[in-house]
């Protein structure tokens, strides 16, 4: 078992940290290309090759390594250099409680494709995620900067309001699937539900038989949809993704907290803030849009259907693969989503940010934990 774990694990470093990562900071700029009517970066080449500009994230990781590290004068040098490590780590270890994969049965082997599948995986992120906010702060405070203090100011108070209401956008969504476990939402997201099953359950009308086919995925975002909106907002005002970005601010307070670092320091801080990325897709893609389940295609067809011709074992295998592509497919989508805000939207006012979730995203998040509770006492 403690073998699994390790061997997940280091899936999970090599193919979120070390691949995905970095080419999020090409797709980044390819992207804003493309939305701008620009070609993009294209300029790091070995021997005139340039692989669609594939060479910048290696180029930016050789740039920093190479950098000088300096530290301000009057800095405090232990906090200066354990902040961009507080604030990397919590977003390299969330993704130990995000299913990249469902459980499978082979032989007397079960295999559940996450790493650590614990009854409160959801609260597990709120808190290793809460843990990022220290190494903000201190990198603002330890600095000994007036514009990197006001940024370490700016980031706490915007994390710690927008995890309030973070927390409170998915009640909802606990109270339809009854679960915190982040493994268990994806089981109850694969499979559908009748569209119009709710003249059967509500009025107690029966519907002619062949309205039956017409089904949704019974994923999160059908059930809760003003959820989805929300917690979306929320997660990426608290990762301080454009257009939340007034921790930095570079128009307002030069670069905010991380205003004193370069080199390998700074490139923590720039790591964590994709690797974030990453783990908000994946979150919201197991949340909300099913996890790794297909669309309309269960894991009892997909096994049931190929078993008959090529074996339980050879089917269970393929399920694995299918459920996994249908994952990271999910995954990109909502990178791409995250992408197509940060380029599409100015940044916020600082008094914008704060006001959008006190006075509008919070009030709707208990409005909508009040409406599910009264929807499912009536449908019960």
């Amino acid at each position: 078992m403690e073998v699994a774990v390790v061997v997940k694990a280091l899936f999970i470093l090599i193919v979120i940290v070390a691949a995905i990562a970095p080419v999020i900071t090409w797709i980044e700029r390819k992207q804003s290309a493309v939305m701008q009517d620009r070609i993009g970066a294209n300029r790091a080449d070995i021997n005139g090759i340039t692989i669609l500009g594939l060479l910048h994230p290696a180029a930016d990781v050789i740039k920093l390594m190479t950098k000088e590290d300096t530290v301000p004068l009057g800095a405090n040098k232990v906090l200066h250099l354990i902040a961009p490590v507080i604030a990397a780590v919590p977003a390299i270890i969330a993704y130990a409680v995000i299913p990249f994969g469902g459980v499978y049965q082979f032989g007397d082997t079960k295999l559940n494709l996450v790493v650590a599948d614990i009854d409160w995986g959801l609260l597990y992120i709120f808190v290793i995620g809460s843990i990022a906010t220290y190494g903000t702060v201190i990198a603002g405070w330890a600095s000994n900067n007036n514009w990197s203090m006001l940024g370490s100011l700016r980031a706490s108070a915007q994390m710690i309001s927008y995890e309030v209401t973070m927390g409170l956008s998915v009640v909802g969504v606990f109270m339809v699937f009854g679960t915190l476990q982040l493994q268990d939402m994806a089981i109850a997201q694969d499979t559908t539900f009748r569209l119009l099953g709710f003249f059967d359950r509500v009025f107690g009308i029966e519907l002619y038989e062949g309205f039956d086919w017409l089904r949704l995925p019974a994923w999160g975002i059908f059930y809760q949809p003003l959820a989805f909106v929300m917690f979306l907002a929320a997660i990426m005002a608290e990762n301080k993704r454009p257009p939340f970005d007034t921790p930095e601010g570079e128009s307002e307070i030069i670069a905010g907290y991380h205003l004193e670092y370069s080199g390998m320091r700074f490139g923590l801080f720039f790591m964590s803030e994709f690797i974030e990325v990453i783990v908000i897709a994946g979150l919201v893609a197991t949340i909300f849009l099913g996890g790794w389940a297909v669309p309309f295609l269960s894991t009892q067809d997909i096994i049931g259907g190929v078993s008959s011709i090529f074996g339980v074992g050879f089917a269970t295998g393929l399920c694995v693969v299918i459920h996994f592509a249908t994952f990271m497919v999910k995954v990109l989508i909502m990178i791409w989503v995250q992408m197509l805000l940060r380029w599409s939207l100015p940044r916020f006012r600082y008094d914008q940010v704060m006001s959008l979730c006190w006075k509008i995203i919070l009030p709707l998040s208990i409005v909508n934990i009040f409406v599910t509770g009264l929807v499912i006492l009536w449908l019960k």
